[in-house]
């Protein structure tokens, strides 16, 4: 019986997953002992036709990165589906949408408005913006489509296992493969992270105040942090209450608050509806000096782009999913 089979493929994302992969520094050196890589285009010379000519069910694990944004994507993760025994939405993106998701504020021809037409470094005259098929000389150039929202991958295939992060720790990447070397995988469907709140393991935990009550809403780049303290209590917006733990704290560590990328542990169903409603309970101060509506207006006039704020990473998996046409 020979190695496991192992797939990595890269969709709408920047690249971090791949990145991590290589994070496992020494260790990485054990997984490729112990598996045969059959497809990874971003590190190695492979081809869709090397996946195409494979029977079905002959990968083992197929870890996909990224959302599905182009049809070109979409065509490679139901291949993958196809070819794979297991599949591993592997990272933020892939999981929730990710960053790529916020386009979904938007529609595909505001975007390439946007990107070809306004941005001020582009000298484009003639309005030029790609075409899905163009004849030139008797030749026909085709690109992928691109694809007006942005969908998470169990949006578009079936997926197996989650893989939470921008971009997944190391440590939790060795975990998954061990666990699926051994055949211990929990059921279909789960997270493969703790399943508690990061406050729960952040170590300013001690330094909330068990009322918590925000009187003025700052970003980072507005104040000096104090290093120790819970950064609500210093009002900063922090998604630590709504999102789930297994980073490694590694953005508290670094003096800046949790955004919200290992998404929702599994009481939540919707991220930033979540984040909007603790806010809204920590706004003012205590019950008998409570701020006036204007006040509290004032307050949330203070939060730069709420949306980007709360759905940074979950807007294509929210129950919003995307702006209205």
């Amino acid at each position: 019986m020979g190695k496991p089979k192992f797939a990595f493929y890269w969709c709408a994302s920047c690249g971090g997953c791949e990145e991590t992969v290589l994070d496992l520094n020494e260790k990485i050196l054990e997984v490729v002992d112990k598996v045969d890589i059959v497809f990874w285009p971003v590190a190695l010379d492979f081809k869709r036709k090397d996946i195409e000519v494979m029977k079905e069910g002959e990968i083992d694990v197929a870890f996909i990165n990224g959302a599905i944004r182009t049809s070109e994507q979409e065509e490679m993760a139901k291949l993958l589906r196809e070819k794979a025994k297991l599949v591993v939405a592997f990272g933020a993106c892939a999981q929730l949408g990710g960053i790529p998701g916020l386009a979904n504020f938007w529609v595909r021809s505001d975007i390439f408005d946007r990107i070809y037409k306004k941005v001020p470094t582009v000298a484009n005259p003639e309005g030029v913006v790609p075409q899905q098929v163009v004849e030139m000389d008797g030749y026909k150039l085709t690109l992928p489509e691109f694809y007006d929202t942005v969908k998470t991958l169990d949006q578009t295939i079936p997926v197996d296992y989650y893989l939470p992060g921008c971009p997944p720790p190391p440590d939790l990447i060795m975990n998954a493969i061990e666990t699926i070397l051994k055949g211990e995988l929990p059921e279909k469907g789960t997270v493969l992270a703790p399943d508690k709140a990061l406050c729960d393991t952040c170590p300013r935990n001690e330094t909330k105040p068990e009322k918590l009550s925000i009187k003025d809403i700052k970003r980072p780049h507005e104040v000096i942090i104090d290093p120790e303290k819970c950064f609500l209590a210093q009002g900063i917006i922090c998604l630590g209450p709504v999102t789930r733990s297994g980073c490694g704290e590694r953005c508290i560590n670094a003096n800046m608050p949790c955004r919200g990328c290992m998404g929702p542990t599994s009481e939540v169903r919707d991220q930033g509806a979540k984040a909007v409603s603790f806010i809204a309970s920590i706004l003012g101060v205590e019950d008998e000096e409570k701020l006036s509506e204007e006040e509290v207006q004032k307050l949330i006039d203070k939060i730069v782009d709420p949306a980007g704020t709360f759905y940074r990473f979950s807007l294509p998996a929210s129950l919003l999913r995307r702006r209205r046409k």
